[in-house]
């Protein structure tokens, strides 16, 4: 049997052999190069961006929110507050049975099902070890029922919070406003890192207006937490500044006055400094109470003020638009004078009507036999209507709406408070734009007694009113006098100041015919001026809520409440040395002379004898 050998090539075996291990060496030294590379760059050239990483894995940053500055009235009384606020809390990972100590909690304090859900859901989002709120904003009596069982509810307890609170509540809900729950739109615009940990902001009045002034500065701590986020130890902390305190020019006590003064009739009071132009009343009745707002108003209690026909939502004293009816006689009177038109002997005869040349219709007066013969100072002293339909056709609507736009009429005045409206003053040029249609002689007539398209708001008929007791010398309101924080004291916004160019003798004229309607014989407010050591200047006004048929009689006691004519009164005092301007409208109130003058003379009353106290 033959055998077959394999003769072995020992030279080629060796090159196979090397170049693999060369091929092996190659291969390791790429890798190990790699891996070099690698670790040159976590540990060099990314170390910041991977050291911040993993800090991140164990350090939490937590918002601390700043309190919120405090609202004072012009006499440091407090109008907006931090109150402490309690509400039972609930860690479930120390709580043996969640649903059994629910139920317990349920029956002992009176839970709603609805509050029971709430907290179901919210419990969720959170970590197991986490503080839930279950209840908010206890009463005494919740508390102490909790105090007396808490031993019987292991993970149970009370947390402090504070929380805004408004004491004066309704009389200040117009001017103060309130702060509310942040909501989608508001968090899209509010900066992200100052409002870290806040969960509310102002919504209206000065709580909107000053935002920025009142929130403060967020600080924030540096938690170090371990795997399940559990916190471990604060490593540092920033501490947040508190918003600064903000003292406004309002008197609380005229502005209960004021409010109450008003009694049943839903309306406006606004009070101006004239010197400085500090707004001391501001007043929108029906008012509410903001403190629902803050902790979360039901939504049955939000459709009842929204539906309510007194709109107590409403800020009439900004947003609210009325014929300024007679009240802006006096005003037409001064343009007579400074274009010239009359002087202020100038006499008509009132029969009781006016007509244009040719035209058959009656613009009747609210003295249906007439007032006679009337000179400028009559004439607004007995608030006689013809005059000033004679006077108004001889100005021209172009004159009438020029001088009266000097006194801000048609224009916002700039105060201080977000939301308010410009009113309207027409003219040729407003109607041809807006309604397509020529300007007609009858509408210029009926404009010169304060009444077709005419509106203002109750805050543009004190501004104006201000104006005019100061001779021309423009009066910007103003609410906030002081902001004073940890740094420094500021005050509010800057004042515009102008001067409408008037001549000493005209606005003297005018300033005594409203001296005459207050203390004059004839006089349409001159039940104010009794039992008085000043003089005050002022002028009454009716405003219609609709129009009365050329030979139909207005009879107050068959028309509906809501119908009667807006009661209107203007007034500054004293009148030779003029401090307070005041503008009133109650709405159907009927008449300026007995129901709204009475109201602007407390307010003057109470704010001359508090500044002879001082």
């Amino acid at each position: 049997m033959s055998r077959t050998y394999t003769i072995k090539n020992n030279l080629v075996e060796n090159r196979l052999f090397f170049s693999r291990i060369l091929v092996a060496f190659i291969i390791i030294l790429l890798l190990t190069s790699a891996l070099i590379v690698r670790l040159v760059y976590l540990q060099i050239v990314g170390h910041e961006h991977y050291s911040s990483m993993a800090k991140d894995n164990s350090i939490k940053i937590k918002p601390l929110p700043p309190t919120r500055g405090m609202i004072y009235d012009r006499n440091g009384k407090i109008l907006a507050e931090n109150m402490p606020s309690y509400s039972l809390e609930l860690i479930p990972e120390q709580i043996n049975d969640l649903d059994d100590t629910l139920l317990r909690l349920q029956k002992l304090l009176n839970i709603s099902d609805e509050k029971i859900q709430q907290y179901q859901k919210q419990r969720k989002r959170e970590k197991r070890f986490t503080s839930t709120p279950l209840l908010m904003n206890m009463t005494e009596e919740e508390l102490a029922k909790f105090a007396v069982a808490r031993p019987f509810f292991p993970g149970v307890d009370i947390q402090v919070h504070l929380v805004r609170h408004y004491p004066y509540a309704e009389l200040t809900s117009h001017v103060v406003g309130y702060m509310g729950r942040i909501n989608e739109a508001e968090l899209k615009s509010l900066p992200v890192a100052e409002y870290r940990g806040s969960s509310h902001v102002g919504k209206i009045g000065i709580e909107n207006s000053y935002e920025a002034q009142l929130h403060g500065k967020t600080g924030y701590a540096e938690i170090e937490t371990n795997a399940q986020a559990r916190a471990i130890r604060t490593v540092n902390s920033v501490e947040p500044t508190s918003g600064a305190n903000l003292y406004l020019t309002l008197d609380i006590d005229l502005q209960k006055t004021a409010y109450d003064a008003l009694d049943i009739y839903n309306g406006a009071v606004v009070a101006i400094e004239i010197k400085t132009g500090g707004v001391l009343v501001f007043v929108s009745r029906p008012g509410f109470d903001p403190n629902p707002f803050v902790v979360g108003i039901s939504n049955e209690a939000y459709q009842a003020l929204q539906s309510s026909d007194k709109q107590p939502l409403y800020n009439r004293a900004l947003r609210g638009l009325y014929p300024p009816g007679s009240t802006l006689k006096p005003f037409i009177g001064l343009a007579g004078l400074e274009y010239n038109a009359i002087s202020s002997q100038h006499r008509i005869f009132c029969p009781g009507f006016y007509q244009l040349p040719g035209v058959k219709h009656r613009y009747r007066d609210w003295k249906k036999w007439g007032h006679g013969s009337v000179n400028l100072n009559d004439a607004i002293m007995q608030s006689c209507d013809v005059y000033f339909y004679s006077l108004a056709s001889s100005l021209g609507i172009d004159n009438m709406h020029d001088f009266l736009q000097q006194f801000g009429f048609g224009e916002k005045t700039g105060i201080d408070l977000v939301g308010e409206k410009a009113g309207l003053l027409p003219s040729r040029d407003w109607k041809r734009n807006h309604r397509k249609q020529s300007w007609y002689p009858g509408e210029t007539l009926i404009t010169g007694i304060g009444q077709g398209f005419t509106q203002v708001t109750p805050l543009q008929l004190a501004r104006a009113t201000a104006t005019l007791a100061n001779k021309g010398q423009i009066v910007t309101p103003f609410l906030v006098d002081k902001i004073v924080d940890s740094d420094a004291t500021t005050h509010g916004p800057e004042i515009h100041k102008g001067t409408i160019p008037l001549k000493p003798n005209n606005i003297n004229n005018i300033i005594n015919a409203m001296v005459s309607v207050v203390h004059g014989e004839r006089g349409t407010a001159k039940g104010i001026g009794k039992d008085i050591n000043y003089l005050i200047g002022g002028k009454t006004g009716t405003a219609q809520v609709f129009n009365i048929k050329q030979d139909a009689r207005y009879n107050e006691s068959e028309i509906e409440f809501k119908l009667r004519d807006h009661a209107l009164f203007i007034a500054f005092a004293p009148a030779d040395d003029p401090k307070i301007a005041v503008a009133v409208i109650a709405e159907n109130g009927s008449h300026g002379s007995s129901v709204a003058a009475p109201i602007a003379g407390k307010v003057i009353k109470q704010f001359l004898e508090s500044e002879n106290e001082n």
